[in-house]
């Protein structure tokens, strides 16, 4: 458990962190744009007429920068368990994305442009290019807490992505390093042709997280 001078100092350092700073004066709703800005400056991982698939989305900064990215033709549709303030071009599905029912929700908004179809189908006709996710769990503190809660959902998301994905489409989520990200790293590397690890700038120096971006879904 956090203590209040725990609290005091990470509250601190976080209204006087710069990307703080520079995200309320843009209009981005976290720092954590400026992560996959930084990765998409460097990689050019979205293009205008993708379809993207944000896990954990609130409160909506990296929908805000992807949907930018895919902009006229694409689509972008954010999925969190938490309500997010609606962002204009994004759309949200509120619940958790290992549910079942949310996951038709999804198919069946991705078929809504072809009604013909059934939501059945809808993975085939969607071709969907990216699953892409920030999330993580709520942290005690203790990594032998933290880090299988941590691992859990990378498991689910990569899982999820995997169904969801085009041949060819790819995965970016966050992971902490610890024990049991290199055994899921090798997962990741067994399911996509190409996987690099990205620590952006604006990742904290002190923080054990680093970006897995894998490209290239393999055929099943």
């Amino acid at each position: 458990m956090a203590t209040k001078n725990g609290s005091r100092k990470w509250l601190k350092e976080h209204f006087n962190d710069p990307y703080v700073k520079q995200a309320q004066q843009a209009g981005y709703r976290s720092r954590a744009v400026y992560k996959l800005l930084e990765i998409q400056d460097r990689d050019r991982l979205f293009k205008p007429g993708m379809t993207i698939i944000d896990l954990g989305a609130a409160p909506g900064g990296w929908s805000q920068v992807v949907v930018k990215s895919v902009k006229p033709t694409g689509r972008v549709i954010a999925l969190d368990i938490l309500p997010m303030e609606p962002i204009e071009g994004v759309e949200f599905i509120q619940g958790d994305f290992s549910d079942e029912t949310v996951l038709q929700a999804l198919l069946a908004k991705l078929a809504e442009k072809n009604p013909a179809f059934s939501s059945s189908e809808a993975v085939k006709l969607a071709k969907v290019d990216w699953v892409i996710s920030d999330m993580a769990p709520n942290l005690s503190g203790f990594d032998g807490i933290d880090m299988p809660r941590s691992l859990y959902l990378c498991e689910l998301a990569l899982e999820f992505a995997v169904q969801i994905l085009r041949p060819e489409g790819g995965f970016l989520i966050k992971v902490f390093q610890g024990s049991g990200s290199e055994a899921f790293l090798a997962t990741v590397k067994q399911q996509f042709k190409s996987v690099a690890i990205r620590k952006p700038k604006a990742s904290r120096g002190r923080s054990k997280e680093v970006y897995v971006l894998a490209r290239g879904l393999k055929a099943k």
